[in-house]
């Protein structure tokens, strides 16, 4: 069954320094498992990135490595968040609009998430969506 995985958790598989249980599970089922994103994450991803290279943590080389190993992934961006349940997941959780589009991705397609951020996990948790952990 395929997943949704935030930024928080791909984070992980770039910085080596930054190692987490729940990333290395979600990168194990990625072997087996589709991994689903909300175009957000594209962003956040390359920014962070950036961000790691502006730090000196990271190489541009090893950007361009880790983005070419992110397409061996089986790994779908969805482009039709739906905007009421976007805003009445952010209002209810009190989560950023940013975070709720996540949880309602995995609630709209019925599919776990994983994610290290605990206000998430717990809007996740309270909204009946699996967690990967």
């Amino acid at each position: 069954m395929a997943f949704v995985v935030d930024a928080s958790v791909s984070a992980c598989w770039a910085l080596d320094d930054e190692d987490h249980v729940t990333a290395t599970a979600a990168l194990d089922r990625s072997k087996t498992d589709g991994i689903i994103v909300p175009s957000l994450w594209w962003f956040e991803i390359r920014n962070l990135l950036v961000v790691a290279e502006r730090r000196k943590r990271f190489t541009a080389a090893k950007t361009n490595t880790f983005l070419r190993s992110l397409k061996r992934l089986d790994l779908s961006i969805d482009n039709s968040p739906s905007n009421e349940a976007v805003m009445d997941l952010a209002r209810r959780h009190g989560l950023t609009v940013y975070d709720s589009g996540y949880l309602e991705l995995a609630l709209r397609y019925g599919l776990p998430l994983a994610t290290l951020d605990k206000k998430l996990a717990a809007a996740a948790a309270h909204e009946g969506t699996a967690l990967i952990v």
